[in-house]
């Protein structure tokens, strides 16, 4: 298990925003921290602690200049996601991500295209490729993938199947948990036990992740091979709970 962090943009910003209000209506937008310092400061923390792969998160429109920011920082050491496609994936590796990540070109209508992943796969390698399935829990205990900065929940599902079908094309997945992102809330314990037993690749859970507790319970319920990444609760981004020093420490 390690520690994955991250540099979430919003207009321009190092932001932590609860995931949950996100949407196209900014008055509705809840903002735990917005950084004074730039995403270039992330990118070179990061890259002088050797957390590799860490991941840059364009939440909406306007973050490309940022986000260039952070990769040209230190090329080839931070993946980026975030309105990510075909026609542009090579043009952000060329800027500098070692992986690109990808969720909502996948979906047409809230169902996933095999098409567009096959196009995906022909243009971006397996090695270099991230796949999102950030997720919200549904009624009957299923896991929906949610798209289009978590605003809308498809029809794809997660499960054994799935992970197994898209891991042909992919080196990795990122998972946030939507319905407690940003909360500081604790973690979704069901989708880490279930990452554990449907995921054979590596995986990232984010969402939650309040207290060393909530750590613990991660490696224990995703049996030390599911890796985390910390928002609102680390002292990096304004919390309280959690210490960049102490967590960094996971990295081994």
């Amino acid at each position: 298990m390690r520690f994955r962090p991250c540099i979430d943009l919003h207009c321009g910003r190092v932001k932590q925003i609860v995931g949950s209000s996100l949407s196209d209506d900014d008055a509705r937008l809840v903002t735990n921290f917005v950084a004074a310092e730039p995403p270039s400061y992330y990118a070179n923390l990061y890259y002088l602690d050797g957390l590799a792969g860490a991941h840059v998160i364009m939440l909406g429109p306007g973050n490309e200049e940022a986000a260039r920011e952070a990769l040209a920082t230190r090329p080839d050491f931070l993946q980026v996601g975030g309105g990510i496609t075909p026609a542009n994936a090579q043009s952000w590796l060329d800027a500098g991500a070692a992986q690109v990540i990808v969720t909502s070109y996948l979906f047409v209508d809230g169902d996933f295209s095999p098409e567009r992943l096959r196009l995906l796969a022909r243009t971006v390698p397996r090695e270099r490729l991230v796949l999102d399935l950030s997720c919200r829990p549904l009624e009957d205990g299923s896991y929906a993938v949610c798209c289009d900065r978590w605003t809308h929940t498809t029809r794809l599902r997660l499960s054994r199947e799935t992970f197994a079908m898209l891991g042909e094309h992919c080196c990795e997945f990122l998972i946030h948990a939507v319905a407690v992102e940003g909360k500081q809330s604790g973690i979704d314990e069901t989708l880490v036990r279930g990452l554990s037993e449907w995921c054979d690749l590596p995986a990232t859970y984010a969402g939650g992740i309040h207290t060393m507790a909530d750590i613990q319970t991660i490696e224990r319920l995703g049996q030390g091979r599911i890796d985390f990444t910390v928002g609102s609760a680390l002292d990096l981004f304004g919390g309280t709970a959690l210490r960049y020093a102490e967590l960094k420490k996971f990295h081994g």
